[in-house]
Formats: C-alpha cells, sequence, structure tokens
C-alpha cells in the first residue's frame, strides 16, 4: 500500500491547510485554486458559506482575503 497516492494526496492537502491557516497571503495562487477545490468537490460538511468562498477563489484567486483563505483552510483542518 505505500504506492497508493491517496494517503500523500491527503498529507499534503493537510501541509497546505496547515501552511494557509498560518500565514495565509504567501500561498501562490495555484495553492489557494487547490484548497478551492478541494472545498467544492471533496471536503463533505463544508458550509454553503465556506462553498462561496471557494468559488469566490476560484474566479480571482490573487484578490481573495486573507480571512477567507484561512476559513478555508480552517475546513480542511478540521474534517475527519
Amino acid at each position: 500500500m505505500s504506492n497508493d497516492p491517496i494517503p500523500h494526496e491527503s498529507s499534503s492537502l493537510h501541509h497546505l491547510a496547515e501552511k494557509a491557516h498560518r500565514q495565509p497571503k504567501l500561498l501562490t495562487k495555484s495553492e489557494v485554486e487547490e484548497l478551492a477545490h478541494f472545498v467544492l468537490k471533496g471536503a463533505e460538511g463544508a458550509t454553503e458559506e465556506q462553498k462561496e468562498i471557494a468559488k469566490r477563489a476560484l474566479r480571482n484567486p490573487e484578490g481573495i482575503e486573507s480571512a477567507d483563505i484561512t476559513a478555508l483552510a480552517t475546513q480542511i483542518l478540521t474534517r475527519k
């Protein structure tokens, strides 16, 4: 099972969410998009507000506010 991509992907996403939570404005455009894609497509239990933030992030990843990036990261960090 060491070749299974899911644990690495999950670990990578978790590290990205931790970085986003600590320093949201240091994320690159692609990192913001990755968080947003996960919240929209893979995050069970994401609130409507979090989904709206994710949609805004995909439309304009460079214009997203720090608090919004933190909200996306929190959704990922608190999932089970």
